[in-house]
């Protein structure tokens, strides 16, 4: 096999098998993927932070173990971006905040372990919206990141940040979190590849909380065995985190081998309907549904009646668990402190700091999760949204006895310019349409590109959701499907390394 010229286009197994047979060293492509974030990443905003000296660092680590002969992990020596919202030792982890811009983790999340332990290097922190809340990463306190296909266009939320880099190849891989869709949104609308695995199946301790019985790690990546080798990393059973599953990770690198779906019962959900959507993002799904016929699948119309409720329900839990979560950003334990001058109490200096440190959309949220869970409120509103919640497992449930996986499109339009939607909270909520009743019920979700629309030719995407603990039955589908759409359009599905004006 020929060496490869153009390191940074190459897919991460690939990577994986050039380090493997010796044709290339780990802190060549290092090296080859900071040169490419120096480049580009003023245009994009994709990395808050780069730690070339410890990506450089592994990378020969790496290579040093490998020329001595040591057996090594799959992935070792193939880097990685990591969404700052995941402690990492030694490094500034701002969760996109004010609040924390000057935090500096005195230890790493179990998923930043288990990338060292593999032999990862980590490239450095992408931005994402502030303490993961938002659509678009346009609520980072450090500035919006910007979708690598139209640079005014947004990346999708909150981790734009990740979806950017590894559309843009800064990255062949990279970290992100999904309370609602934070994963498969920024998927769809860069043209990438997310999952968010069954809940409970990677660790989230070291990882800054938003709403905690919602919120899950995941792997981004630009194809779907890229994406699996990296859960088959993160995945496992984690002491420290109470909600992790004592349980092995399905055989899920496995699963995409797959081509073949006959028999196979594929569920579209009525009550999701075609209001609202964009024409071309309806073309692609439809398209997608007949290459799954293509590939032996049988389509079912299922009925989910609850979904409807889903997203009010969804931001009354949120912004609760939130407003809990972040009430220790006081000024007194974790966080910025203001001095508002003169002789100030307690709650003076705590309510100069939140003021600060939190930006428009956090502060919102905040508001409305203490209301909701205040005294005389909370059975009307979180109880009641609690009940909702349990009413759409429930139609999922029922769902999954009649069909294997569910499909529908991951976002109702393409990528939205920046600005667009800023000031309309509702609007900027309906992106997660979709994507919500997978956090809701803690079942595995997948989006994967299904070509561009013709509109505007930019990234369209299609979910996949499984039955909790079924992430491999996802990535099988996900993998038989990829497959299908590339041999139709005579290659990979977006291959697409853009050639991003970088201003002076």
């Amino acid at each position: 096999m020929s060496r490869p010229t153009d390191l940074t286009g190459m897919t991460a197994v690939a990577m994986a098998d050039a380090l493997a047979d010796g044709q290339i060293t780990s802190v060549e492509l290092t090296q080859a993927h900071l040169d490419r974030i120096e480049r580009l990443n003023p245009a994009l905003n994709a990395f808050l932070l780069v730690d070339a000296v410890g990506a450089l660092a592994t990378a020969a680590d790496v290579d040093a173990r490998r020329a001595a002969g040591e057996d090594l992990p799959r992935l070792a020596g193939v880097p990685i971006a990591v969404k700052d919202i995941a402690c990492t030792q030694g490094l500034a982890t701002t969760a996109g905040s004010k609040m924390l811009e000057h935090f500096v983790p005195p230890y790493d999340a179990t998923i930043v372990t288990r990338l060292k332990d593999a032999g990862l290097p980590i490239l450095g922190k992408t931005n994402m919206d502030e303490f993961a809340m938002g659509s678009s990463t346009e609520h980072s306190a450090f500035g919006p990141t910007h979708n690598p296909w139209d640079l005014e266009r947004i990346p999708g939320g909150s981790g734009g940040g990740s979806s950017a880099a590894v559309a843009a190849y800064l990255a062949p891989l990279a970290i992100g979190s999904d309370t609602g869709g934070s994963i498969r949104q920024p998927a769809s609308v860069t043209g990438t590849v997310g999952a968010k695995p069954t809940y409970g199946g990677i660790s989230r301790y070291g990882v800054i909380a938003l709403a905690s019985s919602l919120d899950q790690i995941g792997p981004c990546a630009r194809n779907v065995a890229d994406a699996a080798l990296l859960h088959e990393v993160l995945g496992g059973h984690d002491p420290m985190d109470s909600t992790s599953i004592d349980a092995p990770v399905p055989p899920i690198v496995a699963a995409c081998d797959t081509r073949d779906l006959t028999g196979v019962k594929i569920g579209v959900v009525k009550e999701v309907g075609e209001d609202g959507f964009q024409a071309g993002v309806l073309t692609r799904f439809h398209e997608a549904l007949g290459h799954l016929r293509d590939l032996g699948a049988e389509i079912v119309e299922v009925s989910c009646p609850h979904f409807v409720y889903a997203m009010p329900a969804y931001y009354l839990i949120l912004p609760s668990e939130a407003s809990s979560n972040l009430a220790r950003y006081d000024a007194m334990r974790y966080g910025l402190r203001v001095d508002p001058g003169g002789s100030p109490s307690a709650e003076q200096v705590m309510a100069a700091s939140r003021d600060a440190g939190f930006g428009e959309e956090v502060k919102r949220r905040i508001i409305l999760g203490t209301y909701a869970l205040s005294s005389g409120y909370y059975d009307a509103y979180y109880g009641q949204a609690q009940k909702v919640r349990t009413l759409i497992a429930g139609d999922l449930a029922a769902a999954f006895e009649q069909v294997d996986v569910l499909v529908s499109p991951t976002t109702p339009t393409t990528a939205f310019k920046i600005g667009e939607k800023i000031d309309d909270p509702m609007a900027m909520y309906l992106n997660d349409l979709t994507t919500i009743p997978a956090n809701m019920a803690g079942i595995p979700g997948m989006s994967i590109p299904s070509g561009v629309a013709e509109e505007d030719g930019l990234p369209v995407g299609i979910q996949i959701l499984a039955p909790a603990m079924a992430d491999d039955r996802m990535y099988a589908v996900g993998a038989a499907l990829e497959a299908r759409l590339a041999q139709a359009q005579g290659g990979p599905v977006l291959d697409h390394a853009p050639e991003i004006e970088v201003k002076a």
